[in-house]
């Protein structure tokens, strides 16, 4: 055992971790086979020696009287005034160490020492893997495709780690093969029987926001500042920010000039269009500059029965999604809804409620037309009176 300090920084060295904690990892181990070897009940310490460059395993005892009855137990933890004395000048209740040389370890303990190194040695390389990981859930990381298998789940290569980009977390239309190079948001880490598990998106709202980070210096600044965001992969997305500054424009800052910011991250993401809306904290303005490009007339927030603005609960107990009814113009009507929906659909993730539009001046024809009806019916029961 002889300069295991030097061979204990050239482990922690080659496997990336600290020296403590192999050098922790190293006495706990040495501390465990002595109770399996030698006696289960002594009270193992184990000191580093710096200068010799190695550790020693000691065993601390209690001095007690020689007329003491002491049991198994008890026997590894006391030992009598008149054995003491030969091992120095002591008396009653002083501690004494006794040193156990390592060299005279069997075989069998020696092996058993290093199974048990090897074992904790690879918990804390996938512990500091996990924590590692861990720090990177909801930010974007780059890796290399691996394979991809029949299903079209893609697995890439993250700092030495196989991450699974599962087919519903990739943009629709999109195709990886073997070698290429991906960016996407970490979005789960575990850790199963199989191992650790890390699990990649490029279709959460997330991948968005932090791809915006990444092009646009004021959201890194946290100049501007994204409220929410709200996508249909591949197709099209809304993203609502807001700046404290009145100087700072922040929907300018995210397109940028001639719209190079946003092309940058609409690339990335396939070719989807994205929409940069300013959030307000009032939630009729709010929806009203989330239907953009419509122009609408106006919003009301629906009540409940109770009277109250929408804050009723479900069986569930979560807050009801709250109701808006927007008037809109005839003409601005497709513009608000979208193709396939995708803008009003988009407007209500976003704003988190419900939104029903009603075009302006459809009420009144309806009104008109069953006022008509009913002259109608008069007239012709008129003709029948006697």
């Amino acid at each position: 055992m002889e300069k295991i300090l030097d061979i204990i920084d050239l482990i922690a060295y080659d496997k990336g971790l600290d020296n403590q904690v192999v050098l922790g990892i190293v006495k706990d181990g040495l501390i465990k086979i002595a109770q399996e070897e030698i006696n289960p009940y002594h009270n193992y310490f184990v000191e580093e020696d710096p200068k010799e460059r190695t550790l020693k395993l000691f065993y601390r005892m209690r001095v007690c009287e020689d007329e003491r009855a002491l049991d198994e137990e008890e026997s590894a933890k006391y030992i009598p005034l008149a054995s003491a004395k030969e091992l120095g000048d002591v008396s009653i209740n002083d501690e004494v160490d006794c040193e156990i040389q390592l060299e005279a370890m069997s075989r069998g303990a020696i092996n058993k020492l290093f199974l048990n190194l090897e074992y904790h040695l690879q918990r804390s390389i996938e512990d500091q893997i996990l924590q590692n990981f861990r720090s990177m859930l909801g930010k974007i990381v780059n890796g290399q495709v691996v394979g991809v298998d029949k299903e079209g789940n893609t697995f890439i290569e993250i700092e030495g780690i196989r991450a699974l980009l599962p087919q519903k977390n990739r943009i629709k239309g999109e195709h990886f093969k073997v070698g290429d190079c991906v960016r996407a948001i970490l979005k789960f880490v575990g850790i199963n029987r199989n191992g650790l598990q890390v699990e990649l998106s490029r279709t959460a709202p997330k991948f968005l926001e932090e791809l915006l980070a990444m092009e646009v210096p004021e959201i890194k600044d946290n100049e501007v500042i994204i409220y929410k965001s709200a996508r249909i992969p591949g197709d099209r997305a809304k993203v609502a920010v807001y700046s404290h500054s009145a100087r700072i424009d922040p929907i300018g800052c995210c397109v940028g000039v001639k719209g190079v910011r946003i092309n940058a991250v609409s690339k990335e993401l396939a070719n989807e269009n994205i929409d940069c809306v300013e959030y307000h904290s009032t939630l009729e303005i709010f929806i009203a500059k989330a239907l953009t490009p419509a122009h609408v007339v106006s919003v009301k927030i629906e009540e409940n029965e109770a009277g109250d603005i929408n804050e009723a609960k479900n069986a569930s107990g979560k807050a009801e999604r709250k109701k808006a009814i927007v008037q809109i113009k005839p003409d601005q009507k497709s513009k608000a809804i979208g193709k396939n929906g995708v803008n009003i659909r988009l407007a209500s993730m976003l704003c988190e409620c419900d939104i029903e539009l009603i075009e302006l001046g459809s009420e009144g024809k309806v009104e008109q037309k069953q006022e008509e009806e009913k002259r109608g019916i008069d007239a012709l029961s008129s003709l029948f009176k006697v």
